[in-house]
């Protein structure tokens, strides 16, 4: 190792492998010898006071002069701040703070543990040139960085996810009240005299109007969640974005999101259609009832464990994609990777994300609901007992709850999965470096946490 500044700790022996005092080679030119006596740094030559005494401390056990000072040496600096001393403590360039010393420049001058600031005070804050700083983030941060990109680039953020909103349930709507709102669908699933068929038929039907609602909003889903994603990501380097700008960055990765968004659920039915395959072919075969049910029961359980695993594993794919120009999956991968060795972490924060986002909608679509329940058919305890006309008034009323619900998931979602993606690459790519030099950041990587000191 190199006797280099930033390295020594005061009163260690040199590195080199030579006693303390020991003449030769190794000591630098001009190094007075021991019966020469050591000019303190600044010092009037002349005066008394200011030689350095023959006898030192013994290594390591250095604390800072006490008492008054001898009759004509200038009074000690005032105390340094937190750790080893700021600018100028114990006398000046090269001693144990000043400019080189412990403090300021600290543990020997620039490149050294002086980038951590004033001594021993630990790293130095992480630049934060937008709503996150840039280093590995914890949960409280990420959430935070969601809801400060709602706060602050509020215009943008609010205004695309009110206008997907609005515009989705209008759709959801209209088809609500001019197709599904079939009464003889309604009333075969409430005759308990209805015949197999048409009971069959209601159910295939409403099956198929709720899958087609589900469509509906997946859409205006997945278009708000590629607009998002363009917002939080520039919100990261502290730059606004407006709503045209961020559709030209996102429309050309649209199609192959609404690809990826369409095919995880594909593969997760597949799964699960492969769990329940077993059940369904004893069930054919005519087995006894309970042992189908069992066979069954056990084999979606482990399906649903295998989604589980799969959708956490495939659950960064969307940003990926959208941030950096992937196909659908390369994004698939570039997930995979991300998540590896941080399945239960990446879990963890999307579910907690998931239960806040869905409190917050509940808050405000439970009250619409009552009230639409209230003021529309035989009311709300006709709702209740499921005899209730579901007219125009209940969708309108209920669907303004659900657009106001869906203006605050949508940012929070997006904002936690971007925020998520970014902390995984910070943690394994050093993502921090890059982002900081495309926000400007002067100097950011010399002085990061976790730099090697002097190199």
């Amino acid at each position: 190792m190199n006797d280099t500044p930033g390295w020594a700790s005061p009163g260690s022996a040199p590195s080199d492998g030579q006693e303390p005092g020991a003449s030769g080679p190794a000591d630098p030119a001009g190094r007075p010898g021991p019966a020469q006596p050591v000019e303190q740094p600044g010092a009037n030559p002349q005066d008394p006071g200011a030689k350095w005494s023959k006898e030192q401390p013994p290594p390591g056990q250095w604390s800072a002069p006490t008492g008054a000072p001898a009759p004509g040496q200038a009074p000690p600096p005032p105390p340094p701040g937190p750790g080893w001393g700021g600018q100028g403590a114990h006398n000046g360039p090269g001693g144990y703070g000043g400019q080189g010393g412990y403090g300021g420049g600290g543990y020997g001058g620039p490149g050294g543990y002086g980038a951590w600031g004033a001594g021993w005070g630990g790293p130095p804050p992480a630049a934060k040139p937008g709503v996150i700083p840039l280093r590995p983030l914890g949960v409280g941060e990420i959430l935070d960085g969601a809801v400060s990109t709602m706060r602050t680039y509020w215009r943008t953020v609010l205004g695309i996810s009110l206008t997907v909103a609005v515009v989705t349930e209008i759709v959801v709507i209209l088809f609500q009240g001019l197709v599904l709102n079939d009464t003889a669908s309604t009333e075969a699933l409430n005759d308990p005299s209805a015949t197999l068929g048409e009971v069959s038929r209601a159910m295939g039907e409403a099956m198929l109007g709720s899958v087609a609602v589900l469509l509906i909003s997946s859409i205006g889903t997945i278009l708000a969640t590629a607009l998002l994603t363009t917002v939080t990501s520039r919100a990261v380097l502290g730059r606004a974005v407006t709503t045209g700008e961020a559709w030209r960055d996102a429309r050309p990765q649209v199609p192959r999101l609404f690809g990826l968004v369409f095919l995880l659920p594909l593969i997760a039915a597949g799964i699960l259609l492969c769990g329940a395959l077993p059940g369904i072919l004893v069930a054919v075969a005519g087995a006894d009832g309970g042992a189908t049910a069992a066979l069954l029961v056990l084999g979606l359980l482990g399906a649903t464990v295998v989604v589980v695993w799969l959708m956490v594993r495939y659950s960064l794919a969307s940003p990926a994609l959208m941030l950096e120009r992937q196909g659908i999956l390369k994004s698939m991968g570039r997930s995979a990777k991300l998540v590896r060795g941080s399945w239960w972490r990446v879990f963890g924060i999307q579910l907690l994300a998931a239960i806040i986002a869905n409190i917050v909608a509940s808050i405000v679509v439970i009250p619409f609901a009552l009230i639409a329940a209230t003021l529309s058919g035989d009311g709300f305890s006709g709702f209740l007992e499921g005899t209730g006309d579901v007219g125009w008034t209940f969708l309108i009323i209920s669907g303004i709850g659900s657009v106001i619900g869906s203006t605050i998931t949508f940012p929070i979602n997006a904002g936690v999965s971007v925020l998520l993606y970014i902390d995984q690459r910070i943690r394994r790519e050093a993502l921090d470096l890059e982002l900081a030099r495309a926000a400007g950041v002067q100097g950011y990587g010399a002085t990061v946490p976790g730099a090697t000191p002097g190199s």
